[in-house]
């Protein structure tokens, strides 16, 4: 998971990185019952999520509106096309080592 984590850092470019983000964390809710793929709810803010992530809170802002994937509203995170998000984050769910279903 730490590798993953540096990889996100280091290579992921904000848009991917902030997907990654997204459906690492959903997929984390949706293993103890509290998302699907559909969305999740996320007490953060923007300000806080792009303090995670390492960016700006407006470039956060412009990243999530881009694609039209995901959006992330008044504390809602909203998946518009889960197989487009994961493609674009290249999002592998193994690395969390989980045996439940992740992302079905």
């Amino acid at each position: 998971m730490l590798v993953e984590h540096l990889v996100g850092i280091g290579r992921r470019d904000a848009k991917k990185r902030t997907a990654h983000f997204l459906l690492e964390l959903g997929a984390r809710l949706k293993l103890v019952g509290l998302g699907s793929t559909q969305g999740y709810a996320c007490p953060l803010s923007q300000y806080l999520l792009a303090d995670a992530l390492g960016l700006s809170a407006v470039h956060v802002n412009r990243v999530l509106r881009e694609d039209g994937l995901a959006t992330f509203q008044n504390g809602q995170v909203e998946i518009h096309d889960l197989d487009g998000l994961m493609r674009l984050a290249d999002f592998d769910k193994s690395y969390l080592d989980h045996d439940g279903p992740l992302l079905r």
